[in-house]
């Protein structure tokens, strides 16, 4: 008898899948997926509970949108709310672009961005990063065409730290024709401490055409329980919530954001110590001798180049996890009893970076 495959999606059987951060032995820290490493604030344990989930959870977290409506200055309407802001961002994809159409973003960025695109349908058109590592907007704007359908803009980066100043921002979305979705992503923004980085919210208005997409997954701690929003013009995230697959949000996790909510300032003060723990990361790679951007999420970036995968390897017998890209290694900010750890392996990464290559290689 013949073997016989179903028939499946080329582009989708060669599309690798999202790679998570490597995890870490008992005596090592994971510093490979950008995570809060505090535990959940107390409050959030008390309030959050079980009962309940016997039942379907409210499909619209109608409460949750409506207090985040409340601290953004629009309507519920607006708010869209997801399985994690990826999750948002690839309803807004689906929404918005499919065969023949292209999605335009930043390379490199978050890397679930080109798995996004592809499972769309959509052709991605990435632009490369500057030399500093920053988006390169000019480029980006000089690339939308009629088949342009959602441009992402990636601020702070996601692996690269750098931001996209507010000036910047706003003179790119003048340029962007109406027609076009911009998708800013603001993973990140708790961590920012720089007054001229780009700041969504005030641009809402102004700009019908951007959406700003936002997590509780890092600054807020609830990674593992998967929730993230967007928020935009409200035709547009009714399309978002016609793609969502129903009942994706659990009712725990609308609680414990909700009550995270509640207690934020608690929460930002973790945010201005894990910031700390990232200008003593960043002040020690500098003194080391690395020319690094300076880091405005809770991570930092090493172009190890091709060196890479060699500088993983060093920071594991250091017992640092880290996350290895074909251009480099981030570095995610983690307990403060890992910065000693974390300097030590890269004092010995960054000679690999200082030896002169062979002459054959010179060449």
């Amino acid at each position: 008898m013949t073997s016989s495959r179903v028939r499946l999606r080329p582009e989708i059987e060669t599309l690798v899948p999202y790679r998570q951060g490597e995890p870490a032995a008992t005596d090592a820290f994971k510093l490979s997926s950008n995570e809060n490493p505090f535990d959940p604030l107390p409050s959030v344990l008390d309030e959050v509970n079980l009962d309940g989930i016997n039942r379907y959870p409210d499909a619209s977290a109608a409460v949750l949108r409506g207090i985040l409506a409340r601290r953004h200055d629009v309507t519920p309407e607006q708010v869209q709310v997801g399985a994690g802001s990826v999750s948002v961002l690839a309803q807004l994809i689906s929404a918005a672009a499919g065969a023949g159409d292209e999605v335009l973003y930043s390379w490199r960025s978050f890397e679930a961005y080109p798995g996004l695109v592809t499972t769309a349908g959509a052709t991605s058109i990435q632009i490369s990063n500057t030399a500093d590592h920053r988006h390169d907007l000019p480029a980006m704007l000089d690339a939308i065409t009629d088949r342009t359908r959602l441009v992402i803009v990636c601020s702070p980066n996601n692996p690269t730290s750098t931001v996209v100043t507010g000036i910047e921002f706003a003179a790119f979305m003048a340029a962007v024709p109406p027609t076009v979705l911009v998708v800013l992503d603001e993973a990140y923004a708790e961590f920012v401490a720089d007054p001229t980085a780009v700041r969504g919210q005030p641009l809402l208005a102004e700009f019908p055409n951007l959406v700003l997409l936002r997590t509780f997954s890092k600054a807020y701690g609830l990674a593992g329980l998967r929730i993230g929003y967007a928020i935009g013009a409200d035709y547009v995230m009714d399309a978002a919530r016609a793609v969502a697959i129903p009942l994706s949000v659990t009712g725990i996790a609308q609680q414990a954001a909700i009550v995270s909510l509640e207690h934020e300032d608690e929460l930002l003060e973790r945010v201005a110590r894990l910031n700390d723990v990232r200008t003593r990361i960043h002040d020690g790679l500098v003194r080391q001798g690395w020319e690094i951007p300076q880091p405005h999420g809770n991570f930092v970036w090493l172009p190890t180049g091709e060196n890479t995968v060699a500088a993983a390897e060093i920071f594991v017998r250091h017992s640092i996890v880290a996350r290895a890209f074909p251009e480099g290694v981030r570095v995610s900010v983690g307990e403060p009893e890992a910065v000693d750890k974390l300097l030590s392996a890269s004092a010995e990464v960054v000679h690999l970076q200082q030896r002169p290559l062979p002459a054959a290689a010179v060449d």
